[in-house]
Order: C-alpha cells, then sequence, then structure tokens
C-alpha cells in the first residue's frame, strides 16, 4: 500500500484522521487505545460522515469537557507531560515514536518562535487534549493501514490573520512557517481567507516527508476525504490508496 496526502486544500490534525478513516483504517483499535489513557473525564469524541460541497467525507472531532481545573479545558502540558501520556497508551512503541516525534516537531518550532528552551514551552491550544487526541489517533490509524511508501502534494495555505492564544496572528502562522522552513516543505498561499495548514498539520507532514516525488502513472484503490472545521472553501483533505502502475 502507497498513500498520496493531497494537501491542495490544507492539512489539519483532524482533517488526517478522519482522511485515514475513511481510508478503512480500524476505529476499534483507536477506540481501545483512547480508553487506555484513562482520560475519559477530559474528552470523548465523534466519528461522522458529513457533506462537504456534496462530496461525504469522515469528521473525527474531539470535545473537551469540563475538567477539574477551574473549568479551564485548555491544560497547559509541556512536551514532558505530553510525552507521559503517549506513554500510557496501550500501543506499540512505533505509535508512539511518531506521535512523540510530531509533537517534538511542533514543540522546536514553538520555542524558536518565543524564544524559550523546548522544555519550557507550554502547548497551549497545541498540548491541549484535543491535539494530543488527534496526533496520537492519526499516529495509530497509520499505523493499522503500514504503508510501504507516503507521498504529499505541496502545502496550500490561506491568507489574513487567525486568533489564537497569543492574540491575532498572521498566515500563515509563525510555528507553521518555521516547520515548513525547518523541512524544506513547499507551500503555495491560495486565495482563501482563513488558516488552512494547522502547526499540527504542518508537524504530520514534516515527520513523514521526503522529497521523493510521486509516480507519473498510478493506479487508485481508494479515496479518503477528511474533513475540516476552518471555514474557508472546501476544507476536505484527500489521502489517496494507490498502487504504481508498471
Amino acid at each position: 500500500m502507497n498513500l498520496y496526502f493531497d494537501c491542495n486544500n490544507g492539512i489539519s490534525g483532524d482533517m488526517s484522521v478522519g482522511a485515514l478513516i475513511h481510508l478503512g483504517a480500524d476505529t476499534g483499535k483507536l477506540k481501545e487505545v483512547l480508553l487506555s489513557l484513562k482520560l475519559n473525564d477530559e474528552f470523548n469524541y465523534e466519528i461522522t460522515k458529513k457533506s462537504v460541497n456534496s462530496i461525504m467525507a469522515t469528521d473525527f472531532e474531539v470535545n473537551l469537557l469540563v475538567a477539574h481545573n477551574n473549568g479551564n479545558h485548555h491544560e497547559h502540558r509541556n512536551l514532558e507531560d505530553v510525552n507521559k501520556i503517549i506513554d500510557k497508551a496501550n500501543t506499540n512503541d512505533k505509535v508512539k515514536d511518531l506521535a512523540k516525534k510530531i509533537f517534538e516537531i511542533v514543540a522546536k518550532a514553538e520555542a524558536k518562535v518565543h524564544g524559550k528552551d523546548i522544555k519550557d514551552v507550554h502547548f497551549h491550544e497545541v498540548g491541549a487534549i484535543d491535539s494530543i487526541i488527534d496526533i496520537l489517533s492519526f499516529s495509530v490509524l497509520l499505523d493499522d493501514l503500514n504503508p510501504e511508501k507516503i507521498y504529499f502534494s505541496a502545502l496550500s495555505e490561506g491568507q489574513g490573520e487567525v486568533t489564537c492564544q497569543h492574540g491575532s496572528l498572521c498566515i500563515p502562522v509563525p510555528a507553521v512557517c518555521e516547520i515548513v522552513s525547518e523541512y524544506k516543505i513547499p507551500i503555495k498561499i491560495t486565495d482563501n481567507n482563513g488558516e488552512m495548514i494547522t502547526p499540527t498539520g504542518a508537524a504530520i507532514v514534516a515527520a513523514l516527508y521526503s522529497k521523493e516525488k510521486l509516480p507519473e502513472s498510478i493506479i487508485i484503490k481508494k479515496v479518503g476525504y477528511g474533513r475540516g472545521k476552518r471555514p474557508y472553501k472546501n476544507p476536505v483533505l484527500r489521502v489517496i490508496e494507490f498502487s504504481e502502475y508498471n
């Protein structure tokens, strides 16, 4: 099995998870891993099919529950805290290593942007439980599909500003800029008004990226569509399972 991530309409953690589920990755295995974290008081999740421009896509949504933290849903965690949560997961080391690698990529980018040591970076939204679940879920599902090779298109980004923990940031946000610069990931700016690439999405690409180009001719076996939540034109990540045409 080979996978091609068509990122012409953006990429995020939840879009990536949705696309792999749509391709047929084992949601039962995912459920077992997420239950093993024993964080049921912090989140639950839903997997649904929703139409985007008349195309059915899979939506993966993590719902944050009111934690015993003065009602604050976004507990600030550092990289060590995140790694401890990942280590609790009832899954193999390959899954854990990928999840940790993705988070480390984000942490390094945030550390550089804010002028901090990586150990002192608190992830805010990125370190909140929803992003931990997105990244761990992606790692579990990718391991289940077990592709031989993974290819990516150039990343497409929008324009304007986005509001986050740090206030209003220009798009692409600083962490995304650092990640695509560090890993030399090609990016193009579109006319869309809004954020199409999240730091998590960029880190997923960076963790798996190689400069190997998609074969000129392929045979498409399946297509998975992952729905995004941002209000821009056609927020769907398409992941194609294919074999090479000889």
